[in-house]
């Protein structure tokens, strides 16, 4: 009897510690950027659960431009009202964000057409400073549109010729990477370029030049692609988010 009183105790302490445990995550503030992907869409106000955190976002822009706006955390409801008539663009629920933890908010997809076709990508976000000469580079396929999974290369920019395997291989739509380390490159300035090529592919659909690092800090950049305004293609060109240094 001893033992199974012991036992149902023990169990119920393990419940009520995984109770305490999802409240703590799930009650208070998350940090929120917000970056406006949707390619048909204008500027748009960003509502979280029926409260307006970002205003007047236009496509490929990043609001705040620095930092984060605290947010509820939670399962949340992600609404963009257009800023021109305060019409609701798209609703998208059940978006989950964790207390005291920071993501980047990206909204994709498109608003026309018959249904909601607007995905809310919510990676959270890795700030801590790596090692001096160091960077980190993530990227974030937010591009409807794009001919199927990419392989990202990213090379120091004197370095010629794609060589398998990828930096980054098969980031399909709305797949976010791991943080890539990188050295920081001393010979080239702090230049790299990243190459996007289709999946298994060495010719580059388009390629982008960053400058970036110092061998005396360590840096992290988010790049995210996307459709082109109003086109359903590629964008040939990232949205560059400057983490860090």
């Amino acid at each position: 009897m001893f033992r199974l009183l012991k036992t149902l105790l023990l169990a119920a302490g393990i419940a009520a510690l995984s109770m305490i445990t999802v409240s703590c995550n799930s009650s208070g503030q998350a940090q929120a950027r917000f970056v406006q992907a949707i390619p048909d869409a204008s500027a748009l106000n960003i509502e979280v659960n029926g409260t307006s955190y970002f205003t007047n976002v236009a496509f490929s822009n990043l609001q705040p431009l620095k930092g984060y706006t605290a947010v509820p955390a939670g399962v949340d409801t992600v609404e963009g009202i257009l800023t021109s008539n305060s019409t609701e663009a798209f609703s998208t629920s059940g978006i989950k964000l964790l207390g005291g933890t920071d993501y980047t908010v990206v909204a994709t997809g498109f608003v026309a057409g018959s249904t909601n076709d607007v995905i809310i990508l919510n990676p959270s976000d890795d700030n801590r400073e790596p090692a001096n000469g160091t960077l980190k580079f993530r990227v974030m396929n937010a591009s409807p549109s794009s001919p199927g999974a990419l392989d990202i290369y990213i090379q120091q920019s004197q370095v010629q010729g794609l060589t398998p395997p990828a930096t980054i291989g098969a980031l399909a739509y709305q797949e976010t990477s791991k943080y890539v380390p990188e050295p920081y490159n001393a010979n080239g300035g702090g230049s790299y370029t990243v190459y996007v090529c289709a999946a298994g592919s060495t010719t580059p659909i388009f390629q982008q030049t960053f400058v970036v690092g110092g061998s005396n800090e360590g840096s992290i950049r988010t790049l995210i692609l996307t459709d082109q305004q109003g086109v359903a293609e590629l964008n040939p060109q990232f949205i560059e988010l400057d983490d860090l240094n």
